[in-house]
């Protein structure tokens, strides 16, 4: 098997998950005010519960913890599609840039790895956003916009990956964001 390392540039992510948090605020953002202009009137940008330091702890709280869940999303869709299970999964985290991670340890199917790797952008961003459509949840509206914005590399590479081979095995690089290819020769 001939194998190639596919990486991204973290820095390119970050400016990345600037344009993907501008798609997203832009696509959520403006049918919600259309559907909710009544009801949102008046209702200031920065919510409330932001000037009371309280509730901006619990804030913070919930963004740390959905933070972990996303991992956790990563962790539990892979280990459904690893031979090895829940066994092949590990986290950490990257102590140079304070972010955490969740590791396969063993190559997958393309289609898998794409699972793993949209399934926390699809749980945490897409279907808050669109819940909020349907209910008028300003703050579901912008946790759905932040945790799309923070799947911005999950979104570059599972993009990266629709161009390779749906027949190939993937293996998520150990200490970089990105994966290893393998291809029959």
């Amino acid at each position: 098997m001939k194998q190639r390392k596919v990486t991204i540039n973290i820095v390119s992510a970050n400016v990345f998950a600037i344009l993907i948090f501008l798609v997203a605020a832009i696509s959520f953002g403006v049918p919600y005010v259309c559907l909710w202009h009544d009801t949102w009137h008046g209702t200031p940008l920065v919510p409330e519960f932001l000037s009371n330091p309280w509730m901006s702890f619990l804030g913070l709280a919930a963004l740390i913890g959905g933070i972990v869940v996303h991992e956790l999303i990563h962790g539990i869709t892979w280990a459904c599609f690893a031979p090895g299970g829940w066994q092949s999964i590990s986290f950490g985290v990257m102590w140079k840039l304070l972010t955490p991670y969740c590791h396969c340890d063993e190559p997958l199917r393309r289609s898998g790895y794409l699972w793993g790797g949209m399934m926390p952008c699809i749980v945490l961003g897409i279907i808050p956003a669109v819940l909020s459509l349907f209910t008028g949840s300003f703050l579901l509206l912008i946790w759905g916009i932040i945790f799309i914005s923070a799947a911005a590399g999950d979104i570059w590479m599972c993009w990266l990956l629709l161009k390779e081979k749906p027949g190939c095995l993937v293996l998520d690089h150990p200490s970089e964001a990105g994966f290893y290819i393998y291809e029959e020769e």
